[in-house]
Parts: structure tokens; C-alpha cells; sequence
């Protein structure tokens, strides 16, 4: 390795926002595809929920699993065989003859997928210096929205060519073919890999000097001292080891609101084209339009929020968080005076993910802070398994509100959802090297 410092690492990131974005369609794909088989495979509202989560069950059910696996076999080896088995289902789906079929292979899609996000997560730790790493959290879950973003459009037209099992078979090829290039071209970690140099890898390693640093952080934070206050900034010692982490209220405070904003994302995956088709009578084309516009929101808001953790907030991520589950609960209720105009409601849901989104990120960033690289993986594991049980019970719970209420009862719980995430963020505490204080 040289001495003149490389920028690998970005490429490294490049890969994770496409690998996430393929992996986030893969998902994504059977809300646009479900009123579709539902014409094929009669099924209630309910019946349909639970296909939506059933993928979220089984991923949920291995992320600590996955943690473990990550954390002995290297996040290079379990995202490839994730990956490969997550896009080898999802074609599989395209040839399902019955619902208990759907629902195998669905629960399959979640446990392939399991590995993958917590892989993902730790390559960022292992490849970004701590100022980076929020930026590079929110690129990475940037991908994981422009997966539904691009869906709707593409599913719309497929239907429209061949008809909803060619999604699945369209879908699957992509992964199959990033997987092998992935294990190719990514090492566990930056020093290992032939394209870093060692300036590069000592960057990653160590960062700006604590003094630089510590200097900078001031210089842009001054006046910030009251935020501090507000999210119960203090020094604490990182958790060392997985006792440690299973111990500790501020992981599981993490993972108890993440449950909400997952479930939130999930519900506007599967459930908005089914919104748009059934109330609002949009048209296939419409439909896919509207239905991408909370995720082109997301993807922004993912952009400025780690951007704006990591430079103007110092590494704080708590912030983000609560402005996140703040704003996500007026949206939602919002949403219950839904207008009628496609433009209008289009713009409605760009601004509900560009909010949500601002801080979705920091949740996958608040544990790097609060760990050290070797319990990571434990860690973001208990926060991911709060958040995708999040995911697997809120389309359920829509289908069942929808069997006996109507969409305005959803959006009403979605709000108090959100609300709920709120209170229970800001009981954790947000891991500084040095609170500010007020000036004399």
C-alpha cells in the first residue's frame, strides 16, 4: 500500500447504496405486485397484511442471529451468501401456484435478508472514520428507499409488458450478479484490501487528531450547548462486550423506537399502492407515480440528515431522531385530510418521507457511537430486530384496522406511532467525547 491516501472506501460505499437500493426492491416489489395476486389468489385484507409480513418476520427473527454470524465469519462472507439466497427467492416468487407458497418463499426472502442489512452496516463501521460515518449511514439507507422509489414505475410497466410474476424473475438477477462482485472487490477490513493505501487505511483507522477534531467541533457548535441539555449528552464508556450490550436501556431504547419507524416505512410499501388504487381510484400509472413519492423524499431527507449529524451536529445522532419522530407524527395525521389531486397528495408524501427520513438513519449510526467496532454487530442487531418487528407487525395490523375501521384509523395510529417513538428516544443518552456547556 502506499502513502499517498486512496478514496476506496467511497467506492466501497457506491457498491453498498446500489447492493441496498437491489436488495430494498427486492422487498419492496410485492406491494405494487399484491393487488394483482390478490385477483389471482383470493384473499382478505388481513391474509394479504400478513403475506407483507411475513418477510419481515423472518428477517427480524435472524438479525441477532445474523449479528453473531457476522461477527465470527466476517461481514464479506454472510453478505454474499445473503445476498445470493435473498435474490434467489424473490425469483422463486414469480412461480408460486398457491398462497401457502407466496407465504413460504416471502419468509424465506426475510431470513436471506436478515444478514445482509447487519454485513451492510458493518462494512460502514469498518470502512468510514467516526466523522464519515454518519454521511455514510444516511447514503447507505438512501439506498434502501430508492428501492421502493424505483419500484412502483418499473413494476407498473412490467405488468403492463408481460404481466406481476415477471417482476420477480426481473428482480432476482441483479442481486445474483452484485453478490459475486461484492465478495470480489470487498475485504472485512480497508487494511486487508489491495486497493487501499495504507494512508487511506490509516484515515479510516484513526481520523482527524482529537485535538483537530475537538477544536473544529467547537468552533461549529459554540452555540448548541442547550441541545446538549435536551438529549442528555454525556461522556459514557463504550460497551465492550455483548453482556455489556443485552444490558444496556440505551440499545434497546434505540431499538423500541426504530420498531415504530420501521413499521411506518413498511405500511407505505406495501400498503400505499393499495390506498391509491382502492380510495383515492388512481389509475396503474398514477398509482406507481404517487406510490414512489414518500421514497424520493426519503432519499433526500437520508442524504441531509447524516450530513447534517455528522458536520453540524458533531457526531450527535439523537437530534435527528426526535426531529424524525416529531415531525412523522404530524404527518401522518395529516394524512387523514389526504387531498384528492394527484399532484398535490404526490407532494404531500415527498414531504412525509423527506421528514421521516432525516433521522431514520441515525438509528443504524446512534450504536457505532455507543460500542465498539468488535460489539457493533451485536448491537445494531438488537436495534435492527426492534425495528423489522416493527416492520412485520404494522402491515398486519393495517390489514386489521382495515377489515373493521377505515384508512383514516390507520393514519391516526401511524401518528400515535410515532409520538410513542418520541418518548422513548429521548430517554436514552447521547454518547459525547466532551457535553457542551453554557457559556459564562
Amino acid at each position: 500500500m502506499s502513502s499517498k491516501k486512496s478514496g476506496y472506501r467511497w467506492f466501497v460505499m457506491a457498491m453498498l447504496f446500489v447492493l441496498y437500493t437491489v436488495a430494498n426492491a427486492d422487498r419492496a416489489n410485492i406491494g405494487f405486485a399484491l393487488p394483482y395476486i390478490r385477483k389471482e389468489f383470493a384473499m382478505s385484507n388481513t391474509e394479504a397484511g400478513a403475506i407483507i409480513s411475513l418477510f419481515f418476520v423472518g428477517y427480524a427473527a435472524l438479525q441477532i442471529p445474523s449479528g453473531f454470524l457476522v461477527k465470527k465469519f466476517g461481514m464479506r462472507v454472510m453478505f454474499t451468501i445473503g445476498m445470493l439466497f435473498t435474490s434467489t427467492f424473490t425469483g422463486l416468487l414469480g412461480l408460486v401456484n398457491s398462497v401457502l407458497a407466496l407465504k413460504a418463499l416471502r419468509l424465506g426472502v426475510g431470513v436471506a435478508e436478515a444478514p445482509v442489512a447487519i454485513a451492510c452496516t458493518v462494512a460502514i463501521n469498518n470502512w468510514f472514520p467516526p466523522k464519515e460515518k454518519g454521511t455514510a449511514s444516511g447514503i447507505f439507507l438512501a439506498g434502501s428507499k430508492l428501492g421502493p422509489l424505483i419500484v412502483p414505475p418499473l413494476c407498473g410497466w412490467i405488468i403492463l409488458t408481460w404481466g406481476w410474476r415477471e417482476i420477480f424473475f426481473i428482480f432476482m438477477v441483479p442481486g445474483l450478479i452484485l453478490a459475486i462482485l461484492w465478495y470480489l472487490m470487498v475485504t472485512n477490513k480497508p487494511a486487508d484490501s489491495r486497493f487501499v493505501s495504507a494512508a487511506e487505511a490509516e484515515y479510516i483507522a484513526n481520523g482527524e487528531s482529537a485535538t483537530t477534531s475537538q477544536d473544529a467541533g467547537k468552533k461549529r457548535e459554540y452555540k448548541l450547548w442547550w441541545l446538549d441539555k435536551i438529549v442528555r449528552a454525556k461522556r459514557v464508556e463504550p460497551l465492550a462486550n455483548s453482556a455489556q450490550v443485552f444490558k444496556s436501556w440505551d440499545i434497546f431504547g434505540a431499538a423500541f423506537g426504530y420498531f415504530f419507524m420501521v413499521g411506518i416505512v413498511s405500511v407505505l410499501m406495501a400498503w400505499l399502492p393499495t390506498y391509491l388504487v382502492t380510495v383515492k381510484k388512481f389509475a396503474i400509472m398514477k398509482t406507481a407515480f404517487v406510490s414512489a413519492a414518500p421514497f424520493a423524499g426519503t432519499v433526500i431527507g437520508n442524504f441531509v440528515g447524516g450530513w447534517v449529524s455528522d458536520y453540524f451536529l458533531n457526531k450527535r445522532r439523537k437530534p435527528m431522531m426526535m426531529v424524525t419522530a416529531l415531525s412523522t407524527s404530524f404527518m401522518m395525521y395529516s394524512l387523514i385530510n389526504a387531498p384528492e389531486d394527484a399532484t398535490l397528495l404526490g407532494l404531500l408524501l415527498l414531504a412525509t418521507g423527506f421528514l421521516l427520513a432525516l433521522g431514520y438513519s441515525m438509528f443504524m449510526a446512534y450504536p457505532m457511537g455507543r460500542t465498539t467496532k468488535e460489539t457493533y454487530p451485536v448491537a445494531f442487531s438488537i436495534v435492527n430486530t426492534g425495528g423489522q418487528l416493527g416492520g412485520a407487525g404494522a402491515p398486519l395490523f393495517v390489514g386489521m384496522i382495515l377489515d373493521k375501521f377505515n384508512w383514516d384509523a390507520v393514519f391516526l395510529s401511524l401518528a400515535i406511532g410515532s409520538f410513542i417513538c418520541l418518548t422513548v428516544v429521548s430517554t436514552i443518552v447521547e454518547p459525547v467525547e466532551d457535553p457542551l456547556k453554557a457559556p459564562n
